[in-house]
């Protein structure tokens, strides 16, 4: 049997994929995980995990002791990836793959690289001339060069199968739900910001509120709002996560690629209100993607408090352009399956 090894770590951004990349792979070989230490709470399971936890390089100060952890991480790397047999070695980008690339380079093994987003990452930028192929969402990625254009293999969104599998047909009631979500790196704004608009709103459209914050706000979250009778249900974390997200009727989101593909599969319209300090400004240009396509609206954090209301109250009332987004949705999706994907990774994959 094959064996591939996935190099991941960071954030939910980069190991999400990572995963569901894993869950695709994993048709035809093992398939070994690795990680920094703060990557690895993203995963449900082992995966076969394996950790190597690359420092940062921008601290001039620790830049001498860190690049001798780096080199004697990519030594480790390298009797890895012999011992294991690895035989392709895919990142979903960040630096913590750069100790496996320069092993796998060494070891003449074929690189893919994973790009989530919209804007091409610094790191996958530089690995770029090392990879045989690059997985992107589009062929219109920001900041990517000409000269290695031919290397990007477009697929859709890595999504999980549990989400293909989830029915998002069936009626969602008399209330008008809104779903709140801020993503693994999370979203104060939409926990101090937005509680009085909800009430106001609520005084005009009968409304229902599902809203993901973190564990010391949750009762106040629930004491505001049953205080003002609005139903809701606050929750930090669930594994069950699809079977909110079919709940509602829209969702208020941070725009990491993971969260508005789940959205856009499910045909969920969405309000995207992008992480001002994301690098090179990618989650604007990932919900930028959908709104081109007529699928959502985009908010910035700057205005949030002060449109928030108005724009949710449009929603509720021009119903028209709110079932234009859901039609947009479902025609972007329309060849979109596990299947679907699954083949096309495996045959770009298997290719000499």
């Amino acid at each position: 049997m094959k064996n591939y090894l996935i190099s991941t770590g960071g954030s939910g951004g980069h190991v999400i994929p990572a995963v569901i990349l894993c869950e695709h792979l994993a048709k035809e070989a093992k398939v070994f995980i690795s990680s920094d230490k703060r990557g690895v709470k993203y995963l449900e399971k082992n995966y076969n995990c394996e950790i190597i936890n690359t420092p940062r390089l921008n601290s001039i100060i620790l830049f001498p002791l860190n690049l001798i952890i780096l080199v004697l991480l990519t030594i480790k790397s390298f009797f890895l990836l012999k011992n294991k047999k690895i035989e392709k070695l895919f990142s979903t980008g960040g630096y913590m793959s750069l100790p496996l690339i320069v092993a796998a380079r060494l070891l003449n093994l074929k690189i893919y690289l994973i790009e989530p987003n919209h804007v091409l990452g610094r790191a996958n930028k530089f690995f770029l001339n090392s990879c045989k192929k690059i997985f992107c969402y589009t062929k219109r990625i920001k900041n990517f060069p000409l000269k290695y254009k031919k290397k990007i293999e477009v697929i859709y969104p890595l999504v999980r199968e549990k989400i293909y599998k989830t029915n998002n047909i069936l009626p969602k009631g008399d209330k008008f739900t809104i779903l709140v979500v801020g993503g693994s790196q999370g979203a104060s704004i939409f926990d101090k910001d937005l509680q009085k608009k909800i009430v106001n709103i609520s005084k005009k459209f009968p409304l229902r509120i599902i809203q993901q914050t973190k564990e010391k706000n949750i009762s106040n979250l629930e004491e505001f709002y049953i205080k003002n009778d609005i139903e809701n249900s606050i929750f930090t974390f669930d594994k069950n996560f699809e079977k909110i997200l079919i709940k509602s009727d829209l969702c208020i989101t941070r725009a990491g690629a993971s969260a508005l593909a789940e959205l856009s599969v499910l045909n969920i319209p969405f309000i995207a209100v992008p992480l001002p300090s994301s690098k090179d400004n990618h989650q604007y240009e990932n919900a930028n993607f959908y709104k081109d396509k007529g699928c959502c609206w985009i908010l910035d954090q700057k205005l949030f408090e002060e449109n928030i209301e108005e724009l949710i109250i449009n929603i509720i009332q021009n119903k028209n352009d709110y079932l234009n987004k859901i039609e947009n949705l479902k025609k972007i999706n329309f060849q979109n399956n596990w299947i679907n994907v699954n083949q096309k990774i495996l045959n770009i994959v298997n290719e000499n």
